[in-house]
């Protein structure tokens, strides 16, 4: 059954108002009240010690759960895919217990595992401090982050099959050259996809990190606390607006760099 022009247009019409009054609006708005007062006032609004303490906090983290997620998310993928075993309905909701749980929520289950009075709370009364710490806040990232290297790289296994690896092995390939020559170089546009989510998310958590975070300025605020701590605890709106910006020119430039390796994935 084929859709009549004028039906297509209004479906267009109110999907891109739909997106204009959802998105658009408030991004518009955020810049206008963040340059108003001049390009000047929002570089030195960024440029105070807690700005760049927290966007380097929040960049150390990034560079921390990547590396994490990456060896994690292609292990967990091939035994998905190339293993046969018992559990593995269960690992896969376990990949996708993320999708489904509240960050807060796991913030909570962390202070429960990790804090003084909790499962593993020696390690915070020898003076090893994970909760309120960085270690927290990694752990909360590494959580909410879980599933998208695993999920990018799983239908690219699928898709590549095993005929190159067993290629390999009667040609006498060993276990880690088949796959480091063979399996990683197919998985690099599924892969590279996965990290650039990853980013996208470890950069934008919240939910996760706060309950984990001590929140003082320096100490343990990413951007995303500190656009909080600012607007909320601070009433220093302008500030919020600023720290709000630099985070959502780091998201513009990830969704970006999303595009580009998008379409190239598509053209080889």
């Amino acid at each position: 059954m084929k859709t009549s022009r004028p039906a297509r247009w209004s479906l267009r019409v109110v999907a891109l108002g739909y997106l204009i009054a959802l998105l658009g609006t408030p991004v518009v708005l955020i810049l206008w009240r963040t340059f108003e007062p001049g390009l000047g006032t929002f570089l030195a609004s960024v440029k105070t010690p807690a700005a760049i303490s927290a966007l380097n906090l929040s960049l150390l983290i990034v560079a921390i759960v990547v590396p994490l997620n990456v060896i994690f998310g292609v292990v967990t993928a091939l035994a998905l895919v190339r293993g046969r075993f018992r559990g593995r309905g269960l690992l896969q909701a376990v990949v996708d217990l993320p999708f489904a749980v509240s960050p807060v929520v796991v913030g909570v289950s962390l202070i429960l595992l990790w804090g003084a009075g909790g499962w593993f709370g020696a390690l915070d009364r020898a003076g090893f401090k994970v909760i309120f710490g960085l270690p927290g806040m990694v752990l909360a990232t590494l959580f909410v982050t879980l599933p998208f290297v695993v999920r990018e790289v799983e239908p690219v296994l699928h898709e590549i099959g095993t005929d190159q690896e067993q290629a390999a092995a009667t040609l006498g390939a060993n276990g880690w050259q088949t796959f480091w020559r063979i399996t990683l170089p197919a998985l690099r546009w599924g892969l590279t996809y996965g990290v650039v989510l990853t980013v996208a998310r470890a950069l934008g958590e919240f939910g996760a990190v706060i309950m984990v975070s001590s929140g003082f300025a320096g100490v343990s605020q990413t951007l995303t606390l500190l656009v909080h701590a600012r607007y909320v605890d601070d009433q220093n709106t302008y500030g919020a607006y600023a720290a709000a910006t630099l985070l959502m020119g780091l998201a513009v430039l990830t969704l970006l760099l999303m595009s580009v390796l998008n379409r190239k994935r598509r053209t080889t």
